[in-house]
């Protein structure tokens, strides 16, 4: 048994390997793990508390999937719903189809009896109307940063990309993975990057392992990423190998206003890859990235492979 996810997931594996002790599926046990992001209004990139759109409208992605039935539920700008991921599973399993967006999904996770709540905290509000007072308009300065809160913001990002991983492998080798983001900070209304979508910010094939990310999403949906991943372990391609290949193959696709004067992405992607034998990686177009482990060796965090020294 193991699950593996982002740096942020480190308590979600740790809950996630209870409950595959426990004898609960792959897949129940990311979305639990996931869950508890989800409901941390500190994490400013997920569910409640999640970073707003432009217009300070909080539009939360998600996707699961089932390795033992490959099959896949998401849902896209999904608002007032504070577990999308919880909701996904639902698409996946109640429904026919595989992605609800917009308003299809708000009308279905109220059909499911989820209740709507404002996912928009103080904190992130605040953080939100720095940025649109400040950063907004190309060129205007950044302001004073007085408010703790956003001062701390501010110091560690300039405009984030954030996003929850979780994977999992149980004693019988079934595989399931769970991706959750309130997407990019300050994003185009209804915009929505990789983790909703099958291939991009999550795949998993139960005969050979999982991927997913957390990064420039635009970058994953363009080169199929997670997808891609897992088809090199088809190949033989251990999880560093086919992770870093996929790295390489994003820079090398990189249109021009994102390469830097040495021809390197302007923007970070990690991938974190879990494999049929219970082989992991984490890896990183730029370091240090961590990824979160919890196995029977205990729970800990894990340096990523870099492919780029830092820019």
């Amino acid at each position: 048994m193991k699950v593996i996810a982002s740096a942020n997931g480190l308590g979600a594996t740790r809950r996630a390997y209870e409950l595959l002790a426990a004898g609960k599926s792959p897949l129940d046990a990311c979305v639990a793990g996931v869950t508890l992001v989800e409901d941390d209004p500190n994490d400013v990139t997920v569910g409640y508390g999640g970073l707003p759109n432009a217009a300070g409208v909080v539009q939360l992605d998600a996707a699961v999937m089932d390795g033992t039935t490959h099959r896949a539920g998401a849902v896209a700008a999904l608002e007032h719903i504070r577990h999308p991921a919880q909701v996904a599973r639902l698409v996946m399993q109640r429904t026919e189809h595989a992605l609800l967006a917009g308003s299809g999904a708000l009308q279905f996770a109220r059909e499911q009896g989820f209740k709507e709540e404002n996912l928009l905290t103080e904190k992130a509000r605040k953080i939100w109307q720095h940025w649109l007072d400040h950063y907004a308009e190309p060129g205007q300065a950044p302001g004073a940063l007085e408010d703790e809160d956003v001062a701390e913001f501010f110091r560690r990002y300039e405009r984030p990309t954030g996003t929850v991983h979780v994977a999992a492998i149980d004693r019988a080798g079934n595989l399931a993975c769970v991706t959750s983001t309130s997407g990019l900070a300050f994003k185009l209304p209804g915009r929505v990057g990789d983790s909703p979508l099958v291939g991009a910010g999550l795949y998993v094939d139960n005969e050979l392992g999982t991927c997913g990310s957390v990064g420039r999403g635009e970058a994953n949906v363009e080169n199929c990423s997670s997808f891609a991943a897992v088809e090199l372990l088809r190949f033989g391609r251990s999880p560093h190998e086919a992770g870093l290949e996929i790295l390489k193959r994003v820079a090398r696709h990189s249109h021009a206003p994102l390469r830097d004067e040495q021809g390197r992405p302007k923007f970070n992607l990690q991938l974190f890859l879990l494999a049929k034998d219970g082989a992991h990686a984490g890896v990183a177009l730029y370091g240090p990235r961590q990824m979160a482990v919890t196995d029977a060796a205990g729970t800990r965090l894990e340096e990523c492979a870099v492919l780029f020294a830092a820019p």
